[in-house]
């Protein structure tokens, strides 16, 4: 079938809206009609180079829509099914699934390169292959994924809010409670609101943390914070260590998070000094695999036991938490309509991002017509 799409073709390059051929779903596959796709960070590190995908390759990795056709031995789901994809695919049977750790399954190894694990792709044009990303590539009107990468979800949820933990709600509430291991009464710092950002605050709220903590440039962005959770809001790290000192009588803080767009030494040194003896740092933005970003003091590192970890899905288990998440927004523990600030038309792609980096969104979405 004929499918238009939003496509990257080289890095420091817009999206282009191209018509494509799409394959229908093979063994174990699913073909999907896109009815939300959320507008993520990760995808500017693509066109920024701080990761390097192949091109071409279809953007979007945060969707959700409703299955269309079912390829031999789907087992997952059905035609007429409404589903959200997840941007890590979860086989249930590798080592790291069949123990728990599906953000690091191992067909995740191909979702920069947009293929299947086998090295195929199902978006063609002129005889050229398109990948996808994360291998699902949801800034097309349709798409045939694999059925590891979709979660079933009730019919009863808007899609258009629903998208979103599909990566940036889970990645964000599991920072804070998995890989943080926020608790009862702990003083938490969070770097960076944005899509994943704003989502620790919530993470850390429901853990019971006494003091959630945030530091972004943007007073937009810091006021959504207080809003959603936060319980104090600053512009600089410099400004937020005086407070925490302060608020902790010097202990400082139990947890650091780290959730900017692009993360860097400044941020991660901040962090690392901004928790106390026990404390930990949670790395969960990006940089450029290539540069070197922590850089601490080993001494310190060992004399007050400080840890410094990387989350990816926030630790989590998407088969498992994407369907918690959307049962806490049912009930009114976990807010996802108020993330939405901005919704968009698939050609309106480039719109959006440039509204990302000029911090008007906390997450734009782009609605499907």
């Amino acid at each position: 079938m004929k499918v238009k799409a939003a496509v990257l073709h080289d890095v420091k390059s817009p999206f282009e809206i191209t018509e494509l051929d799409l394959d229908g779903p093979g063994a174990g596959e699913v073909l999907i009609r896109y009815v939300a796709a959320g507008l993520c960070h990760s995808d500017l590190h693509l066109t920024e180079g701080d990761l390097t995908p192949r091109f071409p390759i279809v953007g979007g990795h945060e969707g959700a829509g409703v299955i269309e056709e079912v390829g031999p031995g789907v087992t997952k789901v059905k035609v007429g099914d409404h589903v959200v994809c997840s941007f890590i695919p979860s086989c249930g049977v590798c080592r790291y699934c069949s123990t728990g750790h599906q953000s690091l399954c191992d067909m995740g190894a191909t979702i920069l390169a947009g293929s299947f694990p086998d090295g195929s792709f199902r978006f063609h044009s002129g005889g050229t292959d398109y990948g996808q990303m994360c291998m699902v590539g949801t800034f097309a009107e349709y798409a045939t994924v694999s059925q590891h990468s979709v979660v079933k979800v009730d019919e009863s949820l808007p899609l258009e809010s629903a998208v979103l933990v599909g990566c940036g709600v889970p990645t964000g509430w599991g920072t804070a409670v998995y890989a943080g291991n926020v608790r009862s009464g702990d003083t938490v710092v969070i770097y960076g609101i944005g899509g994943i950002g704003i989502n620790a605050v919530q993470g850390a709220r429901h853990a019971g943390a006494k003091n959630v903590v945030v530091v972004d440039p943007l007073p937009f962005k810091r006021d959504t914070a207080l809003s959603l959770g936060a319980t104090h809001a600053f512009a600089d790290a410099a400004s937020a260590q005086a407070a925490v000192i302060e608020m902790t009588r010097g202990q400082l803080a139990d947890e650091a998070l780290v959730t900017v767009g692009v993360v860097d030494e400044e941020v991660v040194s901040a962090a690392f000094d901004v928790v106390g003896k026990g404390g930990v740092v949670v790395v969960t933005g990006l940089a450029n695999p290539a540069k070197l970003t922590v850089h601490v003091s080993g001494g310190v590192l060992t004399l007050f036991e400080k840890t410094i970890k990387g989350s990816l899905f926030g630790s989590g288990n998407p088969q498992y938490d994407i369907l918690k998440m959307l049962d806490l927004y049912q009930a009114g523990e976990l807010k996802l309509d108020e993330l939405v600030t901005s919704r968009y038309s698939l050609e309106q792609v480039n719109q959006g991002y440039d509204d990302l980096v000029a911090g008007k969104n906390i997450r734009g979405v782009i609605v499907h017509g």
